[in-house]
């Protein structure tokens, strides 16, 4: 695995994941059926970690994949290549957009890109409840999904949505619950 190819892979995933951070995981569920030193299960983990500490999402994900490649060389590569493509098209739509704001072709790519990005977010969501809740080694159907932290996930979204509290305390629950429970 040389830095180069690990920056052209994440500035493929920064210049096409558009929607933020969690657009980034279909690209590397792609990247994990293609290379042998990423798995799925490395993608839960870099997932929860990521979402788990202060920063962008996607910068997260590609900095612990990095790492977890190469080193702290492969940390900042991953990074950089994620980043590189979003500074390099702000810098050239920054300054064409003002002459062009009120055009209906501009309206119409941004009217475009909003489902797209909607799309690949559902994406990533699908996926992380997959992974995080599903049993894909099950041989029997009652053990196709992960009951407790199907529980869980049910407990956290009623949480979530009746006490509005600082999303740090849920994420410090489902820590601590996942360490009880030994999930």
């Amino acid at each position: 695995m040389t830095l180069l190819f690990l920056y052209a892979r994440f500035f493929q995933i920064g210049l096409f994941s558009i929607g933020g951070g969690l657009a980034t995981l279909p690209f590397l569920y792609r990247l994990a059926d293609t290379q042998d030193w990423l798995s799925l299960e490395m993608i839960g983990n870099i997932q929860a970690v990521a979402q788990s500490l202060p920063g962008a999402i996607g910068v997260n994900m590609a900095a612990y994949t990095g790492f977890q490649c190469t080193g702290i060389p492969g940390a900042f590569i991953a990074a950089l290549g994620l980043i590189s493509p979003s500074i390099i098209i702000i810098i050239i739509v920054a300054g064409t957009l003002q002459a062009f704001k009120s055009s209906r072709i501009v309206k119409a790519v941004f009217s475009g890109l909003r489902p797209a990005a909607g799309g690949l977010l559902c994406a990533a969501g699908f996926g992380a409840v997959k992974l995080s809740l599903c049993n894909g080694s099950a041989s029997d159907w009652y053990d196709l999904f992960r009951w407790r932290e199907c529980l869980l996930l049910a407990i956290l979204c009623f949480l979530v949505f009746k006490f509005k509290k600082h999303p740090i305390i849920y994420i410090a629950v489902a820590g601590a619950a996942g360490a009880v429970l030994g999930l």
